[in-house]
């Protein structure tokens, strides 16, 4: 799978960190990661193998320090002639090949100018469709605001008439009791008078009253 890291050392049982070379390479690794940790620059690359020096002047006549000199002599007319076999090639060929390369690198432009513009679409197609919904969803939030104030109002008036007919009933309920206070006092009134008169007429007059014969 891609991106896939797959561990190929296991330290507690792998066999073979005692060899030679191998420590040396974990020295030459812990020292290199201390430069990069320091922020040290790297060495300068070492010429000295490309260089062909003669043998020492105390082995000027040691076969062994002269045949040591030409087998490094060898090896680097082996190296310079790879390097001019790989010129001859790349003046042959590499044309053709920076001709396949630009090629290759034109397809993989067209290919992401493509995909761009299909990205581009579907950006543009959902940003289309969230703003047909927010401005559904705003209409409707408006409709429902307007018919909740619509309720709210028609409230207030039901509370307001409701009001009204209370305050005229309590009126109403107050002139009925007056009225009838006023009747009971009529009514009061007329008894007393009444007896008031039978009393009177009980009443003996000092015109008929009877004269003493004495008299």
């Amino acid at each position: 799978m891609a991106g896939e890291v797959v561990v190929d050392a296991l330290p507690y049982i792998d066999q073979g960190y005692d060899e030679p070379g191998v420590r040396e390479a974990t020295e030459i690794m812990r020292s290199e990661f201390e430069r990069m940790q320091q922020r040290l620059p790297m060495d300068v690359l070492s010429m000295k193998r490309y260089e062909l020096p003669p043998p020492p002047a105390g082995k000027m006549t040691d076969i062994a320090a002269w045949t040591e000199c030409v087998e490094n002599s060898l090896a680097q007319l082996e190296h310079q002639a790879t390097r001019i076999c790989n010129l001859e090639l790349m003046v042959e060929y590499g044309c053709e090949a920076w001709k396949s390369y630009l090629e290759v690198l034109v397809q993989l432009v067209t290919q992401a100018q493509k995909q761009l513009t299909t990205m581009r679409k579907q950006i543009q197609e959902i940003n289309w469709q969230r703003k047909n919904m927010q401005t559904q969803g705003g209409d409707k939030l408006r409709n429902l605001e307007s018919s909740w104030v619509g309720l709210v109002s028609k409230n207030y008036e039901i509370e307001q008439a409701c009001a009204q007919l209370e305050k005229e009933e309590g009126k109403e309920d107050g002139d009925k009791s007056v009225v009838k206070a006023n009747g009971s006092q009529g009514k009061e009134g007329t008894g007393q008078s009444d007896v008031k008169e039978k009393k009177e007429e009980n009443k003996p007059n000092d015109r008929t009253k009877p004269v003493d014969p004495s008299q």
